[in-house]
């Protein structure tokens, strides 16, 4: 065989194997990374009267969307014992899916909780997780400079 035909089975091969295992993870439960995946699996637990054994901040998966599960990975930050997720500005899929359908599932430590997500509008709420949002990092956008803003506190059904 030619270098040339060796080279090219190489690349398609290597696309070949890329493309499967984009394929397989995408077809197992839960998101990877950046991308959107479906029904979330672990036990299920009762949802906590405080969630402060999850810290102060952190990642988790969120599902939504219960006929039909969406699931993201999402950061979330505790205070006084609540959880909230936020969208910042964007009106993001899984923000569009909370306004057809409140009830949603977490997915922390292979744990499972049924809770519903509550969009937070009051004032005083949003600046204390404005405050709490921008400590965590100086990446962090500060939700109370922007005009809309998608902020969830996630409580029991």
């Amino acid at each position: 065989m030619n270098s040339k035909l060796i080279k090219h089975r190489s690349r398609t091969g290597a696309f070949f194997v890329f493309a499967l295992s984009l394929f397989v993870l995408g077809g197992c439960n839960g998101p990877f990374i950046l991308l959107p995946g479906g029904q979330l699996d672990g036990t299920l637990e009762p949802t906590p009267k405080s969630w402060d054994f999850a810290g102060a901040y952190g990642t988790f998966q969120l599902e939504t969307q219960p006929r039909d599960p969406y699931s993201v990975n999402i950061a979330y930050t505790v205070i006084d014992g609540q959880m909230y997720i936020n969208a910042g500005d964007s009106e993001t899929q899984w923000v569009k899916n909370i306004a057809a359908d409140s009830n949603v599932r977490v997915r922390l430590d292979q744990k499972l909780y049924d809770v519903r997500a509550e969009r937070v509008t009051d004032r005083a709420t949003l600046q204390a997780f404005s405050k709490a949002w921008t400590e965590q990092s100086i990446f962090r956008r500060d939700p109370m400079e922007l005009e809309k803003v998608w902020i969830y506190r996630l409580v029991a059904r």
